[in-house]
């Protein structure tokens, strides 16, 4: 695990770390890293160890069909809005009862993960949960958590059946960085905050927040970041902020 602050660009050092020590754990800043006020993070393969959409296209028989355009998607081969509506048509016709069976079977938090965010929230940070995702799945995965606020997608259902669409806008790589920023603004000048995801849909927001960590990531998210965590579970995050063991919450 590496935390490095430094004078020098904080590209080329953490190309040089890359070089000598990828894969670990690493932080590049110009300060000494602070525990941030505001996190925001992406949930699947991130918060959670599955991708919803996959794991609910089972309960279809069509998780392989499903899950090929998410990894397409999450390496940025795709539009993520056209591909999340393709995915979801799909869908159509399922039970209502699958989402929760999906929940109750399927979806588990990553190791760390209510560590990470109850110890950031003692610490007086505000977390948001920010997913290109469903509020079907995220509202239970913040609640089991501890997260403050969600913004999702919602899927649309109609005579207890999924409808293959969705209710309202999409929540995409922008929807995230502008939670990023509006929270941020919120919080004054110089306040300081943690994005973290995996995928593309998740690089405006590593690239807008004091600290972008990208997660067990895609090679693009991972790029994009000035933080990866490619071995360790999310409390190495904690770690890297300098958060002793002894202060940890959850």
């Amino acid at each position: 695990m590496a935390e490095l602050a430094s004078e020098a660009a904080p590209d080329a050092v953490r190309a040089a770390l890359d070089a000598h020590l990828m894969p670990a754990d690493l932080l590049v800043a110009d300060h000494p890293p602070r525990v941030p006020q505001l996190f925001v993070s992406d949930m699947d393969s991130t918060m959670i160890g599955q991708e919803c959409i996959d794991e609910l296209a089972d309960f279809a028989g069509l998780k392989a069909e499903i899950a090929a355009i998410t990894e397409r998607a999450m390496q940025g081969e795709l539009d993520f809005e056209a591909a999340l509506r393709e995915r979801v048509a799909l869908l159509a016709g399922l039970p209502e009862a699958a989402i929760q069976q999906c929940l109750a079977e399927r979806i588990t938090a990553m190791p760390g993960a209510r560590v990470l965010v109850q110890t950031l929230k003692a610490h007086g940070c505000r977390a948001v949960l920010v997913t290109g995702g469903f509020h079907q799945f995220a509202d239970p995965v913040a609640a089991m958590l501890g997260f403050d606020a969600v913004v999702a997608n919602r899927l649309e259902i109609a005579g207890g059946k999924l409808t293959g669409g969705l209710v309202g806008p999409v929540c995409h790589a922008g929807t995230k960085l502008a939670a990023l920023q509006e929270g941020a603004r919120a919080l004054g000048a110089g306040a300081v905050t943690l994005a973290a995801g995996d995928g593309a849909n998740d690089v405006p927001m590593l690239q807008g927040a004091t600290y972008g960590v990208a997660y067990h990531a895609k090679p693009r998210a991972r790029a994009a970041a000035n933080g990866a965590i490619d071995a360790g579970d999310l409390t190495s995050l904690l770690r890297l902020l300098g958060v002793p063991a002894g202060d940890w919450r959850g």
